[in-house]
């Protein structure tokens, strides 16, 4: 058996397998001379190029439509979840409006609302909403002025809520319409002068 070592110039050991009956099973197989290289033809070899790049065109395309995909399911299933939790709510308000046809009583019709109306609110607070503080200063960020009307306030102050505003998770999604008071002006100084 002849065993040589990386450091005999191969990059592999050589093992030559001998059975039991003296047969060699694995005949020494002597190195080759390297192939020289061949001069690729250049317009082969811009071919290839070519077609590398059309795979890769290909390749980013699909992946772009997966991308794209996989967002639009994303956003199909936080929908799909929000009308689950809906439905119990639209069901209750379908069931509200069948007793006012049929009692005509408006004390059961006003709590049956109230509740649906209840149902709703804790719905929507428990998927990240919350109203907007309206009282109090004006923040252009959160209140959208319907109106405004000088008093003696120190500095632009909600004086009406016309419409509730939301936040989504800590972000403005609707800001609230609002009358507001504001400081009265002060004189010019081109009125001082006179």
């Amino acid at each position: 058996m002849t065993n040589r070592g990386p450091g005999d110039g191969d990059l592999f050991p050589r093992i030559h397998v001998t059975d039991k009956r003296g047969e060699n099973k694995n005949p020494p197989v002597e190195p080759s001379a390297p192939e020289a290289p061949v001069a690729e033809d250049p317009s082969q070899l811009a071919e290839e190029r070519l077609d590398q790049l059309l795979r890769l065109k290909a390749d980013f395309e699909n992946y772009r439509k997966r991308v794209i995909r996989e967002q639009t399911d994303l956003v199909d299933r936080a929908s799909l979840r929000i009308v689950e939790r809906l439905l119990p709510v639209l069901d209750d308000l379908d069931r509200a409006l069948r007793a006012a046809e049929e009692h005509q009583r408006l004390d059961a019709i006003v709590r049956g609302i109230e509740l649906v109306q209840k149902q709703l609110h804790e719905t929507l607070v428990d998927e990240g909403l919350e109203r907007v503080m309206a009282e109090g200063p004006f923040d252009p960020h959160e209140h959208e002025a319907v109106s405004s009307m000088p008093g003696d306030v120190p500095e632009p102050t909600v004086l009406e809520v016309v419409r509730p505003g939301y936040k989504l998770k800590g972000k403005t999604i609707r800001p609230a319409l609002v009358h507001v008071r504001v400081p009265h002006a002060l004189p010019s100084s081109e009125e001082g002068s006179e």
